[in-house]
Parts: C-alpha cells; structure tokens; sequence
C-alpha cells in the first residue's frame, strides 16, 4: 500500500502466502529494513522480511513496492511460524521458528542477514525444557521478541500467548556469541532476568522502554528513571470464555527481580462488549520506538474495543486517552462461541494488530475482513505528543 497520502491509500502488490485458512496461509509478521542501514545491503535497494504461511521465512526485494521479488526462503519445512524481529543496523534477525526436533513448535533462530540475500544462520534457542532430547514439562512456546540491537544489548522474549506466560529477558552479546549447543547450560547462559506470570495470562508481545523518566519520582535520590517493558496478552476465545487478558507494565530496572506495577484494560460495561460477539481483550500493540509516541502513547489492539491510545508517561497509572471502533461493513465476517451444542454467531470487529508511523499515523488492520484503517490523534489526546 502507498499511504504517502494517507487519506488516500493506493493498492500497489500482493505476495501471495501459502494454501490455508487465516494464520495458516498467511504473513502472521513482516519487518522491513533500508539497504542503507543494513551493513552488508544494497544502499539503493529496500528489504521485507516476512513469515510464508507456518512453513518457512522469506526476504523480498521492496526497493520497488509495486513489483517485489523473491530474494531468499530459509530452506526446510517447519513446524510453525510467528512475529520475528530484524535488526536493521546489525543484520541480525531472531526468527519466530518451529525447528523439527524441538519439543514446541515455536522457538527461536538467529540469523545473521547483515547481507539480505545470503542469511547465514548462527544458532536455535528456547527455554530449558524445550529443547531436543528433553524431558518433563514443556514451557509455553514462543510468541514473538522485541530487541534493543547492540546499543541496548538486550532483547525481551514473550512465551505463552494467553496463559503460563514467561517474559525472559536475554543479555544480546552472550546469545549470538556465547556457546549454540542447546543443552540446558548454554540456553540459560545469556538469560539475565524472567518474569514467570499467572497460569492464565500469558505474553503476546513484550515493548521494552528503557530508562523512562518518571515526574513523580524526580525529587527521590534514586529511581528517577526506571526500565519500563508493558506486556500485551492475546485473547484467544470468543465471547469472554476464558480468562481476561490485558497489559501489564513492568519495573525491569533490577533485571533479576522483574516487578508488575500497573495494568490497563477496557471495562467491559463501557461497551458491553462480552455480548457484541468475537474476542474482547488485548492482542498487541505497536513497535514502533519513532519519537512521535515512544514512552509516550501506546496503542493496543482490542479486538471487538477497537483500537484504545493509553498515556504511559506514568508507567504507574496508564491512562486511556482516546479509543476508535471501526463501524461494521458487509465485509466483517461473524464469530461463533458454542451455546447448549449450537453455533452461536454474531458479527462483530475485531481489531487484530496496529502499528504507528514516525509521522504520528496509527495503522489498525481488522481480523475479521473488516480491512485496514488510517487514523490520527485529535484533540486532548494529540497534545501529549508534543
């Protein structure tokens, strides 16, 4: 899509996925790095790295968006696939994987694509428990990972979706350097903190946001920053039938002692959204780290609340500043939950992901065929972004 202007997006391409149905045949995540940037890159040439279905990763050639092509597919099938992250001042990229062998079917692979056309692998990774030949029990498999590259040397990984969720959080350096046998000894060596949460919340995405200054705490000799990371679970029911998930924000400034100080959720009254039909919780929020919202404004998706704008300038007490509902079109597909053995269906919106722009536009795509739309802040609500 061309949103230079955003009011009028333009329709440029399609990469096809893979046969399936939802997640199975599509790009659950794409990330796009500058040849610019990247160290080995095309300084002229532009690059999408994205997920093929469940089954595989792929880097295109997007320098012109009207006509990508095909550059590399990581070789062999896996078992699955989700969010990774590329570091496009490094080349590195931690890809959401599903190796054979592995006792999950999400885990991690770290690859070196400083040269986008010739990604050279370095290692797997996952928790204790996971790996290949292990016994007893299995820790929830992996969501997806957020990275502070080489300058913050940490990378913050989110393992069980909605329930038995781990935030484990990994000294960068000593991953992509340390020893790559996955016995118990080497995947724990570059782990510096965890976060073991409830049996029934997990974490979808895990947003670091260090060294945040906090006004409350200006006066105190100690604390005035704090190392903020805001949790985001995935509601994966429909129709409230299981536990609500919602965000969490955490102190990580003392790595080894992770503490939750603050939560934000929608009140289901406010829009009595249990009976509207669909998913009501949190999914995601946005990545980007452009000033236009970092430690500012974060924006959650809330499957059938929309999308709501919450001010974190106050890690301790999140507020919501604004919120949008995209209205239902002929296009928006029904939910179902099951009532006395029968389908019970409603139609309803279900706001699947967001992402920001370093313009200050927020991007809201729907889950349920609803489509994309472009907004932007007004009134109140835009003026804390300056």
């Amino acid at each position: 899509m061309d949103v230079t202007d955003p009011a009028h997006p333009h329709y440029l391409a399609h990469i096809p996925g893979t046969p399936g149905n939802y997640e199975e045949g599509g790009a659950q995540m794409t990330r796009v790095c500058d040849g610019r940037t990247l160290p080995k890159g095309d300084p002229g040439k532009t690059y999408l790295l994205r997920v093929f279905g469940g089954k595989s990763h792929q880097i295109y050639d997007v320098t012109d968006p009207a006509k990508p092509a095909l550059l590399w597919q990581r070789d062999g099938e896996l078992n699955d696939t989700h969010k990774s992250f590329w570091e496009c001042e490094s080349g590195i990229a931690f890809l959401v994987s599903g190796v054979p062998g592995w006792r999950v079917n999400r885990m991690t692979e770290v690859y070196d694509m400083s040269d986008p056309a010739h990604p050279v692998k370095i290692r797997d990774f996952g928790l204790v428990g996971q790996q290949p030949g292990a016994t007893g029990p299995i820790p929830e498999q992996l969501h997806g990972m957020i990275s502070l590259g080489p300058q913050g040397n940490r990378i913050y990984f989110g393992y069980g979706t909605n329930k038995n969720g781990i935030v484990q959080i990994v000294d960068r350096d000593k991953l992509i350097h340390g020893p790559n046998e996955p016995t118990a000894e080497n995947l724990l060596y570059p782990e510096v903190g965890r976060l073991v949460m409830t049996p029934f919340n997990g974490a979808h995405t895990t947003f670091p946001m260090p060294k945040m200054p906090i006004a409350e705490f200006t006066k105190d000799a100690v604390g005035a920053e704090r190392d903020i990371v805001m949790i985001v679970d995935e509601q994966i029911r429909n129709g409230c039938e299981e536990s609500r998930q919602m965000a969490w924000f955490v102190d990580v400034t003392i790595e080894a002692h992770p503490m939750v100080i603050s939560n934000f959720q929608v009140p289901e009254a406010s829009g009595d959204f249990c009976s509207r039909g669909g998913r009501f919780g949190t999914h995601a929020s946005n990545e980007s780290m452009a000033p236009a919202f970092y430690k500012k404004i974060v924006f959650l998706s809330y499957f059938n609340a929309g999308v709501r704008a919450v001010d974190i300038r106050d890690p301790y007490h999140p507020k919501e500043i604004g919120y949008f509902i995209p209205a239902i079109t002929a296009a928006t597909d029904k939910r179902c939950v099951k009532l006395n053995g029968q389908d019970s269906c409603k139609v309803a919106i279900q706001t699947n992901n967001v992402e920001t722009d370093d313009r200050g536009y927020i991007y809201i795509v729907d889950r349920a065929n609803t489509g994309m739309h472009i907004l932007e802040l007004t009134g109140d609500a835009r003026a804390v972004t300056h």
